[in-house]
């Protein structure tokens, strides 16, 4: 059903508008109710984190405005910064075509990475030197 909502909304013009209740509704969650959701930051661009919701966290973070994840290690809620505080705040977020991942803008205050690191994404591949460089320091 879902694939078929978003293939019937290619064709919509630019600024167009969809009931945002029905877009959700249509999400593509997978068989443990979850979405992957890429963090980015506002306004360098830089992919923070990947991380995944359920349909509850999702609206969370929608009604709050703070990012809501749901944490599959711990099998609960994890409001990002509630503990380090090291906030996101939404500033946008957009579905992709197939409505199966959420991109989120967001304001990152301090690092997005447990490690105390700024993006999640410290491990540079280097094909060909056939290694792996970290990058990025830990707090």
């Amino acid at each position: 059903m879902a694939k078929a909502f978003f293939q019937s909304i290619e064709n919509s013009a630019h600024n167009d508008r969809l009931p945002l209740a029905e877009v959700v509704e249509n999400l593509s969650f997978n068989e443990q109710g979850l979405i992957p959701v890429i963090a980015q930051d506002v306004s360098s661009k830089a992919v923070l984190m990947q991380a995944w919701m359920n349909s509850t966290a999702l609206d969370r973070t929608l009604a709050t405005g703070r990012m809501v994840y749901w944490s599959r290690s711990r099998n609960c809620f994890w409001e990002k910064g509630a503990t380090s505080g090291h906030t996101q705040t939404l500033v946008s977020m957009s579905f992709d075509c197939d409505g199966d991942v959420i991109l989120c803008q967001v304001n990152q205050q301090g690092a997005a990475c447990h490690t105390g690191r700024p993006s999640c994404f410290y491990l540079a591949v280097k094909p060909e030197q056939g290694e792996v460089v970290v990058i990025g320091e830990a707090s």
